[in-house]
This record gives C-alpha cells, sequence and structure tokens, in this order.
C-alpha cells in the first residue's frame, strides 16, 4: 500500500491540485472553487469530460491539459486524485517523497460533515446494499442522502439537510481517506477484482478492509472471513449458524430472513431474487439495525425494492426466454453469483477486461448451468482458454451480434443473462452503457 502522508486540513492558503477532470474530478474542483481555495486542475486528456461544464461555472479556473509533471506537484501542497487513477503511478509517488498530500474526494467530505456516516464496500453488492439502506432509513420518516461511488459524488451531498449520509465506497476511494468517522461500516465479501491496479489481492482487501478503521459499529459476513474487523462485529450471513445475528431461519413456511432467530420477511415477498440478495438484505438489516430504524420500515421497504437498474436487471420475457441485464457483474464473484441465481438453463453473454482476474472460478458454474456462452471484448481469447470444455463457445463482435445468436439458440424455459465478469472500458465508456446497449438491442430486436 501506498502511503499517502497525513491529510492537511482545509484551508484557503492551501493550494490543491484536482488530478483528473471526470465526474469526480468536477465534483471535487466545484466544491473547492466555490469555497475560493486555490485550486488547479489536471488532466492529460485534449478535452476533460467535464472541461467546458467546469469552465462555464468558474470561468477563471486554471485546467492544465497535459501529464503531470513536478512543476505542478511543485506548486500543489495537496493532490485530490480521482478514484480512477492510480495512487501507485510515479508522480504520485514522487509528491509523497517530496512531502505531498495525497488525498480523494472523500477525505474532503470527511473533514466538514456533521451528520451521521454508514459507509458499505466490498467486492459485489455494494450498490444495491447502499441503495436499499437509504430506502430503509427513508421508510422511517428520515432523511437521506446516498451516493459516493455510487450516483452522486459525495461532496455534492453536502448541501442537503439530512439525517444521514450513506456512501458506497471503493478501494480506490478508501486508500486515499483517513479521517472518516462512521457511525456503522461494512465490508460485504471479497472476490479478485481490479488485479490490474493492486500488487495483489492481499493488498486489495487491505484496501477495502481500511473501512473501519475509525468506525464506531463493523458489520462483517460471517461466510467471508475476509470481511472480519474484529470479535465484537455484527454478524450477517447465510450459513445458519447461532453467530451471525442476522442470518435465515427455515420453517414449515418457507424460507425467512431473521434477526436473532426471529423471521421478519419471508424470501418469498422480496422482489429480488438469489441467495446473493437475500445476503445483500441481511447486510442492509444490520447496517439500519445500528441506527436504530424500526423493523417496520425495515420489512417495508425490502418488500418494495425491486433492485437497481444493471443489477440482475429484468428487461424482458419473450416466447418463454427470460432476459436479464447484469451488467454489473465486472467481476468473477458477481457473475458467479449472477450465473447461481438463475433456475433456467443459462445463455451467457461475457467478457470484456478481465483485470487480470482467474476467470476459472467460474468453470465448474458454467458447466452445470449454462448452456452456450457468447463471448465478446478484448481479454476474450483469456477467458476462452479458461471455460473450454465447460460449454460450447461462441466469439461475437458485439453486442447486437450477441442478442441475434442469442435469440437464434434461446428456447422457453432458457434464460439469456448478461454477466460479462469483466470491466466494460474495451468497448463502453462504462458498464452502465454496456446494459443500456443489451437492453437496447433486445427491445429493438423483439419490439418490446
Amino acid at each position: 500500500m501506498v502511503n499517502t502522508n497525513t491529510p492537511f486540513k482545509q484551508h484557503a492558503d492551501v493550494n490543491y491540485l484536482v488530478v483528473g477532470l471526470g465526474l469526480t474530478g468536477f465534483s471535487t474542483a466545484r466544491y473547492l472553487m466555490s469555497k475560493d481555495y486555490c485550486c488547479r486542475v489536471q488532466d492529460t486528456r485534449d478535452i476533460p469530460p467535464y472541461f467546458h461544464a467546469l469552465r462555464t461555472e468558474f470561468p477563471l479556473v486554471d485546467i492544465i491539459r497535459q501529464p503531470l509533471n513536478s512543476e505542478l506537484i511543485d506548486w500543489a501542497d495537496v493532490l485530490v486524485v480521482s478514484p480512477g487513477l492510480s495512487i501507485a503511478q510515479p508522480e504520485i509517488i514522487q509528491a509523497i517523497d517530496l512531502g505531498k498530500s495525497v488525498i480523494g474526494d472523500i477525505e474532503l467530505f470527511a473533514q466538514v460533515v456533521n451528520k451521521p456516516v454508514v459507509a458499505i464496500t466490498g467486492s459485489n453488492g455494494k450498490s444495491t446494499v447502499t441503495t436499499l439502506l437509504g430506502e430503509m432509513i427513508a421508510a422511517d420518516n428520515k432523511s437521506v442522502a446516498v451516493g459516493g461511488n455510487l450516483g452522486i459524488p459525495a461532496l455534492d451531498l453536502l448541501p442537503k439537510m439530512v439525517d444521514y449520509f450513506v456512501l458506497e465506497l471503493s478501494s480506490y476511494q478508501l486508500e486515499t481517506t483517513k479521517s472518516l468517522q462512521l457511525v456503522s461500516a461494512t465490508v460485504l465479501n471479497f472476490s479478485e477484482d481490479h488485479l490490474d491496479r493492486y500488487n495483489s489481492y492481499a493488498d486489495y482487501i487491505q484496501a477495502k478492509l481500511h473501512i473501519y478503521e475509525k468506525a464506531k459499529t463493523c458489520v462483517s459476513n460471517e461466510d467471508d472471513e475476509t470481511t472480519r474487523h474484529d470479535s465484537n462485529d455484527i454478524l450477517f450471513g447465510l450459513t445458519g449458524t447461532s453467530k451471525a445475528e442476522f442470518g435465515l431461519v427455515v420453517n414449515d413456511s418457507g424460507t425467512w430472513l431473521a434477526h436473532k432467530n426471529e423471521p421478519w420477511i419471508n424470501v418469498k415477498q422480496l422482489k429480488v431474487c438469489g441467495r446473493h440478495n437475500w445476503a445483500n438484505c441481511l447486510a442492509a438489516m444490520a447496517l439500519a439495525c445500528t441506527l436504530d430504524i424500526s423493523r417496520q420500515a425495515i420489512i417495508k421497504a425490502m418488500m418494495e425494492f425491486k433492485g437497481i437498474p444493471h443489477r440482475s436487471e429484468w428487461i424482458a420475457e419473450i416466447e418463454g426466454v427470460e432476459w436479464i441485464n447484469d451488467s454489473k457483474a465486472t467481476n468473477v464473484g458477481a457473475a458467479l453469483a449472477s450465473i447461481e441465481s438463475q433456475d433456467r438453463p443459462i445463455i451467457l453473454i461475457a467478457g470484456g477486461q478481465s483485470k487480470n482476474a482467474d476467470m476459472g472460478v467460474l468453470y465448474e458454474p458454467i458447466k452445470q448451468r449454462v448452456k452456450l456462452v457468447l463471448l465478446m471484448g478484448v481479454d476474450a481469447d483469456r477467458i476462452e482458454h479458461a471455460w473450454v470444455g465447460a460449454a460450447p463457445i461462441e466469439r461475437v463482435d458485439h453486442m447486437a451480434n450477441a442478442v441475434v445468436r442469442a435469440k437464434q439458440e434461446a428456447v422457453s424455459g432458457d434464460c439469456v443473462l448478461l454477466a460479462p465478469a469483466c470491466a466494460s472500458f474495451d468497448m463502453y465508456s462504462k458498464f452502465e452503457a454496456r446494459g443500456d446497449d443489451f437492453a437496447n438491442q433486445v427491445r429493438q430486436l423483439h419490439h418490446v
């Protein structure tokens, strides 16, 4: 792990260099400029995504469109690095060696927030749990702002007058955050991800476990020991042992999500399906209870929760074939959960940037549940090598071809599942664009 040094406390006399002008960089620059802090912005792209928006709001802002260099580093006291950029790159290491503070937008948020904050991280399920917890709080007639790595950047949430902030946080955000005081925090699970950015899986795990450092209450997954903080953790899990305060109870009327073995809601009452979503609900229940959210509000929110786009999103059922968009399955763990949540024969659309993950993890689930793999993207050769023999594999050039081939091969009772197990950036700007393409191709092809 890179030592980012102790962050400067916010002050008008500090020189801030915002590194990267994507959504988070834009949010950070707006925040600093609105406080009249001394701020410059650096991005290597000719026209960064939010260049015109920032210039429109702050015409005098200095936006340097060139690589990070010694002159900029010498000028800056604090580098606020966007989460999409590695702090292990040589220029950032140089800044750290010179005693510069390297932080992210969450550190700026942490230094000024004055309301309780709950934070969620993990390899899979972060967005679902973050969204569901926000709905539980709202159902209890309390005000809440939800964002961070999901939707609205954290600094844009600060002006909201709320009772609670609920943040989804990535490992990238956590590695540049030192001051975040949390009323409760959770690491949901771990699976291999972002190994193109970290030196090892262990480094990735440590980056996420950083969320517990200043948390009042820690919620961890009994079924994944790597998520554990200490013996005082509140546990959730699906294995049904007595150690988990939030778990499953099975009786004559079915399977229930339970608190201390007291059944709260039958899984048949949930609108989201799959054991991974049962775990997500249990995690949200645990976090909500740490905030004293009422049982009635928690159950109401779970009964009404329909999931979120691109996460096992039902698109259509046509001629007996279900079409499911799980474009958010950007790693092997998420794809595994997606495949195992289906009770129909699967035609799997997969591929993209594998991020050096072990694709062999999916061999047996594919062998057991998948009748055809339609494979695309830059790492198709590597993925096919890992899956050869598990199921028939065909290469497709783009999503339109994948949908056409899936239609040709699918029969009533099948499921066509987009669960790429990969990042999307080789073909799309983001995973949402990939999911939208899939949904649009399905609707266009079938006139839905």
